[in-house]
This record gives structure tokens, sequence and C-alpha cells, in this order.
């Protein structure tokens, strides 16, 4: 198992923000976390990437207890895109791929062969080769992005978690960066958690996919569970048109307002 919670809960003041999550992601999985505004998505993601601490429940990470792992440790296992990065505008791409060697150096120890073998790596490997020169304030949402995911390809992780990756992109870009996360999910086995907002999205490019509702998991399962009429009635307050996506394989529906 790559990840797991039991029995989850979180609040945030008086506010019971998760509820009783248990919560599981097997290895080499792509499993995306979707639900409406406020439903909890973004505080799991936090929660599994230890921003937060639960007030009770367990977390582990490849069977271990998350909060008995080095913080160190913990970034040569996992790597985490947040929504919001915040990253000077006049450093390179090159130098922005390179934080993700950190974890791996001893305090005060530069960067051998090894570690730039993998910083062009994960260059090459985004398609970043030709820009890695440019300015991060220079690339655009497409780009940026791809600089993101190539910073934490070189941190070597077996598990990726991406908070809304396809935020403020124009679809063109979205597709790029999950086609990506996909690419690299399959060539290198790296298990992917991630919150989506786009439910036909979630479908085609996952494994798995829970459903949070006020705070619980609603339903989780195969893409063919998830996209069910009367599931996205209750839970988005939509009536949807499902049909099935041959070229893709996985279902995709056209959603119509409840009157």
């Amino acid at each position: 198992m790559a990840m797991e919670t039991r029995k989850l809960e979180i609040s945030y003041g008086d506010k019971h923000v998760l509820k009783e999550i248990d919560f599981k992601v097997e290895n080499g999985q792509i499993v995306t976390i979707i639900g409406p505004n406020g439903s909890g998505k973004t505080t799991l993601i936090k929660a599994l990437s230890r921003y937060i601490k639960a007030q009770s429940g367990d977390i582990y990470l490849r069977g271990k207890d998350i909060y008995s792992i080095p913080t160190k440790e913990i970034a040569k296992e996992m790597a985490i895109l947040p929504q919001v990065k915040h990253v000077s505008a006049d450093i390179t791409i090159e130098t922005l791929v390179a934080y993700g060697r950190y974890p791996h150096l001893r305090f005060g120890q530069r960067m051998g062969k090894e570690d730039k073998d993998i910083v062009d790596w994960a260059i090459e490997r985004t398609g970043l080769k030709e820009l890695r020169g440019r300015y991060i304030g220079q690339l655009s949402g497409g780009e940026s992005q791809r600089c993101w995911i190539a910073m934490a390809l070189a941190q070597n992780p077996r598990v990726l978690i991406l908070d809304e990756p396809t935020t403020y992109l124009d679809i063109s870009y979205q597709l790029e960066v999950l086609e990506l996360v996909r690419e690299l999910n399959q060539s290198l086995g790296i298990t992917v958690i991630m919150v989506l907002h786009d439910l036909n999205q979630a479908a085609r490019y996952s494994d798995k996919i829970y459903v949070l509702k006020e705070g619980r998991i609603r339903q989780y399962g195969s893409p063919e569970i998830i996209i069910e009429k009367r599931l996205l009635e209750e839970v988005f307050r939509i009536e949807p048109h499902i049909y099935q996506d041959k070229v893709n394989g996985c279902p995709y529906f056209i959603p119509h307002k409840i009157i």
C-alpha cells in the first residue's frame, strides 16, 4: 500500500472538516479526489502531505506512520505540488528543478554528477530541455506546471501528490499536464494522488476515484462506479447524461442543472 489513512478526523476550531476517513492508495495507481467545494478535498491532501496534523486517526506512508518518519526521508519518498506555489520569477527552470535534489544532499553538500544527471533527466522527461535556461517568470501556465512537475520528479519520489494541478490553465494545458502525469505513472510506476474539479478528466485519467461530501467519503471506486446518475445527482446536484468514451475507454457525462 502506498498511502493509507484510518479513521482520520480533522477540525478547524469548531468546524469538523474530515470525519472518519478511511483512504487507501495502492502502489502504482492514479487516485483522484473529487467533491463539491468545501467537502474537504484540499484538507485531506494537506493531511497526507503533513502540512496539517489530524486530531485523531492514522496516516501511513508505505506502511509506516507518517509522523514517525523524518521530514528529509519523507521528501525522498513523496513529492508534493500544492495549489499555490511561491518562487522568485527570476530563477531559471534548471535552478528550480535542481531544488528537487536537496532532500538527497547533506547539509552544505553540493550536487554531484549523479544529482546533475537526474536534474537533466527530469528536465528532458518533462519536455523542457530547450527551455532550461529561461526564467520562471517567462513561462506559460502549462510550461510552469511542467517545470514544477520536473522539480518533483528530480526528488525521485515513489508518491506524487498534486492539489488541483490544472487550476487556472487553458484546456490544452490541462490535457498536457494530465497526459504528462499519466505518462510518468505508467512509465516510472509513480503513485499519483490528486485533486481535480473536472469530473470527466478524473474519469479519464484515474484508476480509482474518491468522492467526498461534507467531510465524509461518499463513494469510492473505478470511473465506471463514480460516473453514475444517482451519485452525481446527489453529490453535485446535476442531472448527468452519461456516455462511453470509446477512444479513451472511460465514461463521460454532459451535465444539466436540476430544476
